[in-house]
């Protein structure tokens, strides 16, 4: 609901050029080198699909797996255990690589849930704060939860929005939250739309902490600065692939927060990254 609510509120009133945005030039650039991603590395965020997922589970699973999804990232199970879920999922030949999850309740059972659904990385999807010295606290919390699913044999990271690009005092949260944590125990997913959305480039934000950064959010920036289909956007998903590949991202997630029609997003976003040149 949060990340809802923050998607409406945040999108607004964000235009202009910004790093990451393909110029008309470039966006229509033949030439590329070739590279691809690799259909095995292509997720998409449930809650992209929350709407239909609400009304019919198991038919919005069976679609997402005729498209060729075979990896998911989870933000909730939908009245389900993780042991249903997980069998869901598994009839389906899809594995839910991922978890979007919170620190403030029983961590021990987010974990053993994590370890039932077969999750590699569950990741903290939303924080907010108006001070430094309560960024700095929070920090701390993640390096705590980061070391706890570590010694689980899970993955742990946190997932941006554009607020934390914001500097309070001078300070940007993002530097803190870097700068704060271990890359042994918290891991970066970048959503590749609120980078560009806060003003940012996308690949030196991915290089200044080169080797943290393992999952791409990859979700498009519509002209009037809202949400878009993979490809039908703004931004140039070539350049931040083609320069930040070296470092082999594990999986480029879909995600679109506000889709008009959830199963055509799924379907173009999946195409998108397996047909992309870059």
């Amino acid at each position: 609901m949060l990340r809802g609510a923050a998607g409406a509120a945040l999108a607004v009133g964000a235009a202009g050029a910004l790093p990451g945005i393909a110029s008309a030039e470039e966006a229509g650039r033949g030439g590329h080198r070739g590279l691809r991603v690799p259909k095995d590395k292509i997720s998409i965020q449930l809650y992209t699909l929350r709407s239909i997922l609400e009304t019919d589970l198991e038919g919005t699973l069976d679609a997402l797996a005729d498209i060729g999804y075979r990896k998911v990232e989870l933000a909730g199970t939908y009245g389900r255990s993780a042991t249903e879920f997980r069998q869901l999922l598994d009839a389906r030949r899809i594995r839910a690589t991922s978890t979007h999850v919170g620190i403030d309740g029983d961590i021990d059972q987010a974990i053993a849930d994590a370890k039932i659904l077969g999750n590699l990385r569950s990741n903290v999807a939303w924080a907010n704060f108006g001070t430094i010295a309560e960024w700095e606290a929070f920090a701390d919390r993640l390096e705590a939860a980061g070391k706890a699913y570590r010694r689980a044999g899970i993955g742990f990271g946190y997932h941006n929005h554009n607020h934390e690009f914001q500097a309070i005092d001078g300070v940007r949260p993002y530097d803190v939250l870097t700068g704060r944590t271990s890359r042994r125990n918290v891991s970066l997913e970048m959503d590749l739309y609120w980078v560009v959305v806060a003003g940012a480039d996308p690949v030196h934000e991915f290089y200044k902490i080169a080797g943290r950064v393992k999952q791409y959010h990859v979700k498009d920036r519509a002209p009037d600065g809202g949400f878009a289909d993979l490809g039908e956007g703004t931004i140039d998903f070539r350049r931040i692939f083609r320069a930040t590949r070296p470092l082999e991202v594990e999986e480029y997630i879909v995600e679109n927060d506000q889709p008009v029609d959830a199963l055509k997003c799924a379907e173009t976003g999946y195409d998108y990254l397996a047909n992309l040149r870059f």
